[in-house]
This record gives C-alpha cells, sequence and structure tokens, in this order.
C-alpha cells in the first residue's frame, strides 16, 4: 500500500512493508530486543492479530524464532540473518529504481566490479540492451546469482571470481578471491550495504565479505554505493569504508534528510530515486 505524506509543501510516496519485509523486521527486533510482543508488532505494523501470528508462525518454522505466549523470542544461539533468496524481495521496488539509475552510468569500454549485494544485482539487471552484446563492458563479480544473469546475455564479457563459496551470500569470498582482485583495476565498483551512518559508514554482517567489499572499493576510479533507505541508520558488524570513500550514493526517497544532508557534505554525490 502506498501513502502519501506531505512535507514542506512536497508531497512524499511512502511504501507500507510487504509481508516479506514486515516478517525480515520482526525477526531482527526479536534478535535486538530479546523478545516481541504480537500486541506490540499489531500496532507497529498496522495489521491485524491474525497476520502477525502467522509471520510468527512461518518465522518459527524457518528457525528464525521461537514462540511463547503472546509474542516471541529468539532461538538459543541464534544470530541468523535474512538469506539472500529473502533479501531478494525485500524492498524490491526501490532496489529496482537505484538499480535502473546506477546502470545508467555504466559505459561503453567500461571495467565494472560488482559486489554480491540484491541491489547491485538489480544494477546487472538494469544493464541496457546494447551494453549487452558485442562485449562493450567487461564485468567482474564475485557473485553467483549475478554471475548467472550476466550469463544470459548475447555475448558476455564476464570474469567470476574464484574463492571460498558462502551459501546465504552466494558469493565467493577469502584469499583467492582479494588476490585476483588485486591484479586488476576497474572503472567502476557497485557495492551495496547492510548499513551506513555517518560515524561508521558502510558496514556488512561478515568479515569475509568486508575484505571483498574493501578490496572491490580500492582497486576502482570511481566508487557507488547502491542501497535503499532502510539500511541507512543501521550498523552492521564489521566496517567497510567510511562515507567520505564513496564518491556516489544512490538511494531511495525515503532515505532520512538529515543524514543526506550530511553525506553531501562530505562530498559524496547523493541521488534520490
Amino acid at each position: 500500500m502506498k501513502i502519501l505524506e506531505k512535507r514542506s509543501g512536497t508531497e512524499k510516496n511512502t511504501e507500507e512493508p510487504s509481508a516479506a519485509e514486515r516478517r525480515s523486521q520482526i525477526a531482527r527486533k526479536v534478535l535486538e530486543n530479546g523478545k516481541v510482543l504480537v500486541a506490540e508488532l499489531v500496532e507497529e505494523f498496522r495489521v491485524t492479530e491474525t497476520s502477525i501470528r502467522r509471520d510468527l508462525t512461518l518465522l518459527e518454522n524457518a528457525g528464525r524464532l521461537k514462540r511463547i505466549h503472546g509474542g516471541a523470542i529468539p532461538l538459543p544461539g541464534s544470530t541468523r540473518t535474512d538469506s539472500f533468496a529473502e533479501k531478494m524481495e525485500l524492498h524490491i521496488k526501490s532496489k529496482e529504481r537505484i538499480g535502473r539509475v546506477a546502470a545508467e552510468m555504466v559505459k561503453p569500454k567500461d571495467i565494472v566490479l560488482l559486489d554480491s549485494g540484491t541491489t547491485t544485482l538489480q544494477v546487472v539487471r538494469q544493464i541496457p540492451e546494447p551494453l549487452r552484446s558485442s562485449n562493450p563492458i567487461s564485468l567482474v563479480t564475485n557473485s553467483q546469482p549475478i554471475a548467472q544473469e550476466v550469463l544470459n546475455w548475447p555475448s558476455p564479457h564476464l570474469t567470476i571470481l574464484g574463492g571460498l563459496y558462502l551459501p546465504d551470500y552466494q558469493a565467493t569470498v577469502g584469499p583467492q578471491t582479494l588476490g585476483q582482485l588485486q591484479e586488476l583495476m576497474a572503472d567502476k565498483v557497485f557495492l551495496g550495504t547492510d548499513g551506513l551512518t555517518l560515524g561508521s559508514g558502510a558496514t556488512t554482517a561478515n568479515v569475509l565479505m568486508a575484505e571483498v567489499d574493501r578490496m572491490m572499493a580500492e582497486r576502482s576510479r570511481q566508487v557507488i554505493l547502491v542501497t535503499d533507505s532502510s539500511k541507512i541508520g543501521r550498523v552492521g558488524f564489521v566496517p567497510v569504508k567510511p562515507v567520505s570513500a564513496f564518491h556516489i550514493l544512490i538511494t531511495d526517497t525515503n532515505a532520512p534528510p538529515d543524514i543526506v544532508a550530511a553525506v553531501r557534505d562530505m562530498g559524496v554525490e547523493v541521488i534520490l530515486v
């Protein structure tokens, strides 16, 4: 459902979370708070108690939490984040818009690095048809889904980085991946993130993924961060790069205005879509 808000004389479109997004947020709240209550979730998400109880049942069946009377608690020892397949469904419309704008930045003869984020996958999916044939661009990635997408092009010029495969990220990491990155230089890199704050910069949940993203940024002339606004204000487990290390940030119009202004003050171009 879309909601129309008026702020300072301008209209702004926002979207209520989809069922998949709502469940992702509930699972995260359980981990962060140690407990959630059905009544509080009903009030926060403005859905029926039946919908929330269904969400909790699905999350329990997926091993994300344990249901208790009136709410839910974490499973003992659980630190699980969303899987790649689950992340694919989150904020998909925003990611598609971000990907479309980012793809317009790719020019003939570019060498482009792409990390394993679900938003960077949308960048590849939005690459214009003329750039998909006759090898006008060269793509390098550690992402299996991105590689599969590009291999369906008429004439792909693709380098797939080897290394240790992480199923949850569907990507390669480790010394072999880093070693291959050290041997090249790219025109542009498109990076996703699990969190972005002014103090911690771009962050991610996995140490090995952070190493790859960091190296990709260092081996590129232009560093472009693509992320939906839900990640802004969140801090992941491992820092990747400070905000000032990025040349361009592409996000959606729901990004907090104060943070957008501060990022621009750091000399980073911010594009809102």
